[in-house]
């Protein structure tokens, strides 16, 4: 089988190995003394040692050796428990941890909770995304603050209002009616025994199980309501029904275990408490159970010499522990263990074989016929259940904005679900929610939108036509959006220029809206133009990239940019509130020749008195120049490398001090001789105004 656990973990002095070994050959329990403890305490060792190295089938004689010596308490049998599960883990073919496993399909169970496994009632959907009951969320709050999940921070934080999302809450009880009174009858019956109400628990519970007959939840939460009842066989039925349902759900398993022990099947229970420990091996009830086993204090504990042989396997020789006694909880997601259990430890591991569990799933299929006749109705037919999903109604997952099926839905905290585009649209406008008026400040300032994960699965399984056709369209739109030729977005403000860099505040929802979209699309970029008191903004602008985007709490924005290309605006236009224009890229026009060497003499001398003018300002002055648009560029060796010309000279307008109507000829320019010798006309008049 081979070792299962780190050499640093495992129980192994060389010393007492050799000793116990030599004691056990010899049939001889008085060891020499050393200092090792009593011989009661080797054999432990040694069995554990054997145990830990897969060698069972040597452990377990060592175990009972150790049992004749000394009374032996549970926890000292937790190795061993722990070896046991490990082999059934094998022989099953699980992993480490299997969790619940996979659920058997039923029609509801994309509606169910991961907390409790059971229908969701009273849904209630994360800021994560992920959705749960609002009594499991309400019940763990205060141990766990994390969604169980995505393990995200503030899942159901103490103090938080947990609101039940509205379009699940709607859609479960028109497609599900008789689940939902099923799961409201559930919590009815577990107040009731909380109360001590047993009788009236159990009444609520027999009418949940007529209306959701393949609820295994409900199955084990009555099989505890009748453990309590001392009604053994029934409550063994009930968790045998839920095991069949879920085979691999540990909850079920327990239960089953603890009813067995109830009836005195001891060999039976100690085999669902191990397979529970194979499905979770940190699971403490299942260890404790499975390590203890009932006898009166006064009878001490004999070791049964005689051959026990058992359908399943043979239990020849077995250990008798005490166990300590506790009551059953109530709550449905935690269990502990059943009063008065027996349990035997079996020496052959033939025991671990997980017969009677492989027949359960051989013959588990989940229908309505795998229950009690009283749990289907007199046509035979299984009630609530069969939802005709082909004749859902669209319009019942509309959203409420754009009256079109929800694309990336997202639930805010009081509730309601929009697409995530159509809320941060009315986010921009209001940080209230469009529905109820609730604030969403705190959603505001987070940022962070999920999409709510149990909408997006229901809508991809049940409408995949219409969600095709609504992702089409978003598409669309998208590659309408990312055009940089046609309708681009425009923001009307300030002069901008090609390699300079430009800070915006945005504040205004419209330019809100235009620079998330800049940002969705993946292009990062718009069009930056001055106004016009005619025609609304210039004819000439310059594209901007955003480099970087910094929001606020309230939903402001400071966005870093910088200047690409520049363009004359063929059409103006406007689109969802903000200026957008069909526009042409322009660039400058090369010379070759004799120009282009007159071009480079021109060059080089306007960068010179660029320069001259510029180390000329006051230290003051050039400091705030310096750190809003950086160090004057380098000459360029080249100056018609670049199709907007050199980087130095969009650098010098941006920091001369000339109002927007005198740049803007600037930026329209295709020739760059033209732009130097404006550009020295400029210099040559600064430099004469402050010689005066």
């Amino acid at each position: 089988m081979g070792s299962h656990l780190p050499p640093q973990q495992r129980p192994e002095p060389q010393l007492v190995l050799q000793l116990a070994a030599g004691a056990l050959q010899a049939q001889n329990l008085e060891l020499s003394g050393g200092g090792l403890g009593p011989e009661w305490q080797v054999l432990l060792r040694r069995a554990d040692a054997l145990a830990y190295g897969g060698r069972l089938h040597e452990a377990l004689p060592l175990y009972q050796l150790a049992s004749r010596h000394h009374q032996l308490r549970a926890e000292q049998l937790e190795k061993l428990v722990e070896c046991l599960a490990q082999s059934v883990r094998i022989k099953e073919g699980l992993p480490a941890s299997a969790g619940s496993g996979p659920p058997q399909p039923r029609e509801w169970d994309v509606f169910r909770c991961r907390k409790c496994q059971g229908f969701l009632f009273e849904p209630v959907s994360l800021p994560c995304g992920h959705t749960f009951c609002k009594k499991c969320l309400e019940r763990d709050r205060a141990a766990e603050s994390r969604c169980v999940l995505c393990k995200e921070e503030g899942g159901a934080a103490a103090g938080q209002l947990l609101r039940v999302n509205v379009i699940l809450s709607n859609l479960l009880a028109k497609w599900f009616p008789c689940q939902v009174k099923a799961s409201q009858l559930r919590h009815e019956g577990n107040l009731l025994y909380k109360e001590k109400k047993l009788q009236a628990a159990l009444q609520k519970y027999n009418e949940a199980v007529s209306l959701a007959p393949n609820d295994h939840l409900l199955y084990s939460n009555r099989s505890q309501i009748n453990s309590t009842l001392k009604a053994c066989e029934d409550a063994l039925h009930d968790a045998e029904t839920a095991c069949r349902l879920q085979p691999y759900w540990l909850k079920g398993h327990l239960r089953k275990g603890q009813a067995l022990a109830n009836l005195g099947k001891t060999e039976e229970a100690l085999r669902e408490f191990l397979f529970c420990l194979a499905l979770d091996t940190g699971n403490k009830t299942a260890k404790s159970e499975a390590q203890k086993v009932n006898v009166e204090q006064k009878k001490g504990f004999p070791i049964q010499e005689e051959p026990n042989v058992t359908t399943s396997g043979s239990l020849r020789k077995s250990v008798q522990i005490t166990e300590s006694k506790k009551d059953c909880s109530e709550e449905e997601n935690k269990v502990t263990s059943t009063p008065e259990s027996t349990f035997l430890i079996s020496e052959k591991c033939s025991l671990l074989k997980r017969k009677c569990c492989s027949e359960e799933m051989r013959n588990a299929e989940v229908t309505c016929k795998l229950m009690k006749k009283d749990t289907v109705d007199t046509k035979g037919n299984s009630t609530g259940q069969h939802i005709p999903f082909e004749f859902v109604d669209p319009s019942d997952l509309d959203c409420s904005l754009c009256m079109r099926l929800f694309y990336e839905p997202v639930t805010t905290p009081c509730g309601h679900t929009f697409c995530l585009k159509c809320l941060e649209r009315c986010l921009d406008h209001n940080p209230k929610c469009p529905l109820c008026k609730e604030g969403l400040s705190e959603c505001l300032a987070m940022r962070k939108y999920c999409k709510t994960v149990l909408m997006e699965e229901l809508i991809a399984r049940y409408l995949p036509e219409e969600l095709t056709e609504r992702r089409k369209i978003y598409e669309e739109e998208i590659a309408e959006l990312s055009n940089l030729n046609k309708n681009v977005p425009i923001f009307v403000c300030t002069m901008a220029y090609p390699t300079v860099p430009c800070p915006l505040h945005i504040f205004e929802p419209c330019y809100r809206l235009m620079i998330r979209r800049c940002m969705e699309t993946g292009t990062k970029q718009f069009g930056m133009c001055i106004s016009d008191p005619v025609k609304g903004f210039a004819d000439y602008g310059c594209i901007l990239e955003i480099r970087n985007v910094e929001f606020f709490a309230d939903g402001r924005s400071v966005v870093d940019s910088i200047g690409k290309r520049r363009f004359k605006v063929i059409q103006h236009s406007q689109r969802d509130g903000y200026n957008t224009a069909d526009i042409e890229y322009i660039e400058d026009q090369k010379v070759q020749g004799q120009e282009y060497a007159a071009l480079l003499v021109l060059h080089d001398s306007v960068y010179d008195q660029a320069y001259m003018w510029f180390n000329s300002l006051k230290q003051a002055l050039k400091s705030r120049i310096l750190s809003h648009f950086g160090p004057m560029p380098a000459k360029d060796p080249d100056p018609q490398a670049n199709p907007n010309g050199p980087a130095w000279c969009w650098w010098v307008l941006a920091v001369l001090p000339l109002e927007n109507r005198a740049q803007l000829p600037f930026l329209a320019m295709k020739s760059l001789k033209d732009r130097l010798n404006g550009i020295r006309r400029v210099l040559t008049f600064m430099s004469r105004t402050r010689s005066r």
